[in-house]
């Protein structure tokens, strides 16, 4: 093998171990996200705190959908729910004729251990700080 045929064997290798640790390290910030959203609505069905008929919203602004889902939004746009299973749902949909005549289907999603990572200054916030402002704010949060 050649020096620029080992050079690029080694970078390949290292790209790939590089992308192999990221993607363990997405995984286990997943897991710890999941946890974290798990104990809340444990905590929050625990505190006996309401859960309300879900809606998502149409990406285009369109208005919003019925989703035949309950439980809790996480913050006052409703973009963000989590249901008393512990799971957590990005509210958005596409616009639909049909999802405004018979409801929107929004599958779950991976929460993010950041809420709004990249978003403008000021608006990105630690998913476990979220939840806990959700949960002190109870019945009263609207």
């Amino acid at each position: 093998m050649d020096d620029q045929a080992e050079w690029r064997a080694r970078r390949d290798n290292a790209v790939a171990q590089h992308a192999l640790a990221e993607q363990r390290q997405r995984a286990a910030e997943t897991e710890r996200a999941k946890e974290l959203v798990r104990r809340f609505a444990a905590e929050a069905g625990a505190r006996g705190l309401r859960t309300t008929a879900l809606t998502a919203f149409a990406y285009d602004g369109g208005g919003r959908y019925r989703t035949g889902l309950r439980g809790w939004y996480l913050q006052r746009a409703r973009t963000l729910a989590v249901t008393p299973d512990g799971t957590f749902y990005v509210l958005g949909v596409p616009a639909s004729l049909r999802a405004r005549l018979t409801g929107a289907q929004v599958p779950p999603a991976d929460p993010p251990l950041i809420v709004g990572r990249g978003a403008r200054d000021g608006e990105s916030m630690p998913l476990e700080q979220l939840l806990r402002q959700r949960l002190e704010a109870g019945d009263d949060w609207d």
